[in-house]
Order: C-alpha cells, then sequence, then structure tokens
C-alpha cells in the first residue's frame, strides 16, 4: 500500500551540550521519510532551493524513497536554527528563514494521487486540504500541526479535523488546541471534532493512542545515549504510518503495534544528529528494538496471589 508524506524539507543547524551541526538535511518530510522508508516505501512531496545539497537526498532514495514529488524553486531552501538544553526538554529557536517554502503550493504527481496511506506534516492546513483534494480513496489520512497553525488558522486547523483519521500532535499542541490542561481530555476534545483517533506524543514520556472507546500508552525506549531530540515525533510518525501501510492493517491490535514501532523509530532518531542514526538502522535492528518495547512493558498477572 503507498505511503505519501507531504511536509517540509530543511536544513538544520542545532546546538545541544553534546555537540552541534549545521545545515544538515531535516525537515518534517525528510525525518518522516528516512524512518519509514526501512518499514516500507515512501512517497515524499515538497520543495527546496536551489542551494540545498541534493546528494543528501539522493542517499534516501538508495533507500526506497520516492521524490519526483519534491520540487527545485529558485531561491534559499528552509533553514531552521536552535539550541537546546542541557536535559534537551527546551530549546530556543535562533532562526527560521523559510525560503522558498513560504511559496510552496503541493503538487502532487499523478501516481502519488493514489496514495492509500497519507501522513500531512506540519503545514498550512489551507495546504493539507489542497492535498487532500488531490487524493481521491485514501484508505487513512493523519495529520501533524504546530502552535502557529493553531493561533493563526485555527477555523482551517477545525475544518481539516472534519477530514481525516488522525490528528498526531505533541501534548503542548493538544493543550492549545483544546483549551484544556487534561491530556486525556484534550484528546476526547480532539476526538470530537473529526479524527476517529488522536495521538499524542510526549516526549520522553512516551505517547498516548486514545480513540473512542480505548485509550493504550507506550512509553519512551530508556536510552543512555541521547544527542538530539530534533524530528523524533517526525520519525515517531514515519515509524507509526509505514507499519500501517507495510501490513495494511487498522484493526486496534496493529494500531498498538504501529505505536510501538512509531517510539521505536523515536528512540533511534535522538541517538545523533539529523537522520544520521537513520543511515546505519536495518530492519532487523528495529525488529530488535520493538522486542525491547515488548520486554519493558510486559508482564504476567498472578491472580492467585494478587490481593
Amino acid at each position: 500500500m503507498s505511503l505519501l508524506v507531504v511536509g517540509s524539507i530543511a536544513l538544520d543547524s542545532v546546538a545541544t551540550p553534546f555537540g552541534e551541526t549545521a545545515d544538515a538535511p531535516g525537515g518534517s518530510a525528510v525525518f518522516f521519510a528516512a524512518a519509514g522508508a526501512i518499514l516500507h516505501p515512501v512517497q515524499v512531496v515538497g520543495v527546496v532551493g536551489s542551494d540545498y545539497p541534493l546528494a543528501a537526498l539522493k542517499s534516501l532514495e538508495a533507500r526506497g524513497v520516492d521524490l519526483s514529488g519534491v520540487e527545485q524553486a529558485a531561491g534559499e531552501s528552509f533553514r531552521w536554527k536552535a539550541k537546546y538544553s542541557y536535559d534537551l526538554s527546551s530549546r530556543e529557536t535562533l532562526d527560521t528563514r523559510l525560503g522558498v517554502f513560504a511559496q510552496f503550493r503541493p503538487k502532487l504527481p499523478p501516481t502519488f494521487r493514489q496514495a492509500r496511506y497519507v501522513f500531512l506534516g506540519n503545514i498550512d492546513p489551507e495546504l493539507q486540504l489542497g492535498v487532500l483534494d488531490q487524493i481521491p480513496h485514501p484508505a487513512l489520512v493523519a495529520c501533524d500541526t504546530m502552535n502557529y497553525w493553531i493561533h493563526s488558522k485555527r477555523d482551517l486547523l477545525l475544518e481539516l479535523l472534519r477530514h481525516i483519521d488522525i490528528l498526531m500532535v505533541n501534548d503542548a499542541e493538544a493543550r492549545e488546541l483544546s483549551g484544556d490542561w487534561n491530556i486525556y481530555r484534550a484528546a476526547r476534545w480532539v476526538l470530537e471534532r473529526g479524527p476517529k483517533m488522536a495521538v499524542i506524543k510526549q516526549g520522553e514520556h512516551g505517547a498516548l493512542l486514545v480513540d473512542r472507546d480505548t485509550t493504550f500508552k507506550v512509553p519512551a525506549y530508556p536510552l543512555q545515549d541521547v544527542f538530539d531530540p530534533t524530528g523524533a515525533g517526525d520519525a515517531f510518525a514515519g515509524g507509526f504510518m509505514a507499519h500501517l501501510a507495510a501490513t495494511d492493517d487498522l484493526t486496534p491490535p496493529n494500531l498498538r503495534r504501529a505505536m510501538v514501532y512509531g517510539a521505536a523509530m523515536g528512540s533511534f532518531a535522538v541517538e545523533a544528529f539529523g537522520v544520521q542514526r537513520f543511515e546505519r538502522v536495518t530492519l532487523a535492528d528495529v525488529r530488535a528494538r520493538v522486542r525491547g518495547f515488548k520486554d519493558l512493558i510486559h508482564f504476567e498477572l498472578d491472580e492467585g496471589r494478587a490481593p
């Protein structure tokens, strides 16, 4: 089943207490594709400027990423610069230059319009709706958003919620969108506006999957070395959606497995700067980490001795 991501392709400059990088390939579409392609081929729609190092994207192409939906426009590529605190839980954005991304209007190649699994990165909700107009029969649509769109284009974002299956946001965004500090009530608020499910990413505290009947929690994987949290949420989305596309199974048990695959990809993302870690991750590595999640959270009830 085809898997499509529409989102940003950027050059990131990131500093953490453990190192730094300059003008490294990043953006929601790049992190999603780098993670997702390990499990399933990914189609990418985005835009880069004339200064973008296309060889960096070609390495993705060699791993099953279809870049025929990536446009190159005259001008500067989207650039983002940030500095993280020592505990990596907060960051200061130092510079954001949209460049050609400011005029981006996604145009899907004809072959991409038959996509069955679709992820809309956190671009303008007007553009997200425009992408859906180009895809007649998706099996599942998930989307991300950010606080800028929550405040500046709230009405369009609420309209978008009526047309998607999963809203995938972090806990701060869920609270801002709903106006409720309680993350479980915030998820229910989202469901009342149209989506069948809400996935709430909680960083080092894991992630929640909430539907109308159940709640499922997957923890973050315990890591000894964490270098850069940039893009972990998009890598999570890539793992989640790629598992669903590879299995073509939307049953509740498989959605829970998709959460674990997403959490595994998010854990790989933070182990190096940018998407470097995914250059060395194999399918066997992913399966081993998924088994590690099972060992982490599985236990047997001893009902005979339980009080």
